[in-house]
């Protein structure tokens, strides 16, 4: 015998055991977005390989190290998407949403990324993103701000979660600033480690985001980006933390807080939390006006931000607010041909009763004491038994599974306005 198929490292199922989490937020946040009247879009999972190469940067990790890239039939490079913002972009452009509008959309779907798999961080992930367009003030940066919060309300962890912001400025503020930091980090070279050497040479500013315990103190020290900020990135910059003092939204500047991405300029933000360890990041954005016009369209503006599924989720597990797993409402127990007919006709009746009822039909056959297991297995309130009396008199039987109460056999009328009772008090 052949060896099991399993799943590739990194790449995990959903189980029916957990789906019910996952429709449960998938829920909240389509009626969170709803009210905030941002419209769905829905993009390919393969794109270009010169669209992430352009938007992300060709020196950036996940371009270096971490997309899954492959040559189609055609010669042609393609790669599975390791993030959305640059697809949604291209839609964008592709299909002439940005000229002379405003958009505010969000998508929804997996991404890929080839890294080291652990807890809240997997090589096929799903990720939620909210992209905005054509507004250049920070009353937009602060609604997708809002927004997220009254997510986190709606989930029960706003307690869980604190939000730090920062300003990035612009590219020709960050590259001055690029330079002086080159000469900081060189000057102390022997204190950065393997993985900020490497970024020395390649995006120095993300040498601010490491975690190395031992280079904490030279970065604290290291030259301050908000210090080369013109008076425009500083007046978006103190409008936007004002409006946020002002909509009692609790935040911390954080100057080290940078984005992996290159096309992120201006203001930058992360909900980041300390109940997963390590993966603290839930929620992640901030402005990316320069990316519009790398990618070939005109001059525009462009606010937004992703998080991750299984990120989100571990959260609500950690904090205890994910909701009990729905069950069958309603098990139906057939015994004889007689009752298998009539049992389906009646489900079908029931089903069109009462819509939001969930009906379990035994199939299968076996006796009435393995049905009646199953049907206290299946998390059922109750039991309908068609059985050879049942089918004779055209009655059905309903029996509690949760309490002592007594089984009645009823007319299907009766036993369909009992259960429009149950399904409209639950």
């Amino acid at each position: 015998m052949g060896k099991n198929i399993q799943a590739i490292r990194g790449m995990h199922d959903v189980l029916p055991s957990s789906t019910g989490h996952w429709q449960y937020l998938e829920k909240t946040i389509r009626e969170v977005l709803n009210a905030y009247s941002y419209s769905e879009i829905r993009m390919p999972i393969v794109e270009t390989t010169d669209l992430f190469k352009r938007s992300i940067g060709e020196v950036t990790d996940i371009v270096e190290k971490e997309m899954y890239t492959f040559a189609d039939r055609n010669g042609d490079s393609l790669t599975l998407r390791p993030e959305g913002t640059a697809g949604c972009l291209r839609a964008c452009l592709e299909h002439g949403l940005l000229h002379n509008q405003v958009q505010r959309l969000w998508y929804y779907g997996p991404m890929f990324r080839h890294e080291r798999p652990q807890k809240g961080r997997y090589r096929q992930f799903v990720q939620l993103g909210v992209e905005t367009y054509g507004m250049p003030g920070p009353d937009i940066d602060c609604e997708i701000l809002l927004l997220t919060k009254r997510l986190w309300q709606r989930l029960g962890v706003l307690e869980q979660l604190k939000l730090e912001v920062n300003t990035l400025g612009t590219s020709a503020e960050r590259m001055l600033f690029r330079e002086q930091l080159v000469n900081y980090f060189s000057n102390h070279q022997d204190q950065l480690d393997e993985d900020s050497q490497r970024r020395l040479l390649t995006n120095p500013i993300r040498i601010l985001d490491s975690k190395n315990p031992s280079m904490q103190q030279l970065i604290t020290d290291a030259p301050k980006l908000i210090d080369f900020l013109n008076e425009d990135s500083r007046s978006h910059f103190n409008q936007f933390t004002a409006t946020l003092d002002k909509l009692d939204i609790a935040y911390t500047i954080n100057p080290r807080l940078v984005r992996g991405l290159d096309y992120y300029g201006k203001t930058v933000f992360e909900w980041v939390t300390d109940q997963l360890g390590a993966q603290g990041t839930v929620c992640a954005g901030g402005r990316y006006d320069d990316l519009v016009n790398l990618l070939g369209g005109k001059p525009n503006y462009a606010v937004g931000f992703a998080m991750g599924m299984e990120r989100l989720l571990a959260l609500l597990e950690a904090s205890q607010k994910l909701p009990d797993q729905e069950t069958t409402d309603v098990y139906l127990i057939i015994v004889g041909e007689l009752a298998e007919t009539l049992g389906f006709k009646f489900a079908e009746q029931l089903r069109d009763a009462v819509p939001t009822l969930k009906v379990q039909m035994h199939c299968g056959s076996g006796s009435f004491k393995s049905q009646f297991k199953k049907a206290d297995k299946s998390g059922a309130e109750y039991a309908l038994i068609l059985g050879e009396e049942e089918a004779t008199q055209k009655k059905i039987s309903i029996k509690p599974l949760r309490d002592n109460q007594d089984q009645k056999m009823l007319e299907p009328q009766e036993v369909i306005r009992f259960l429009q009772n149950y399904a409209n008090q639950n």
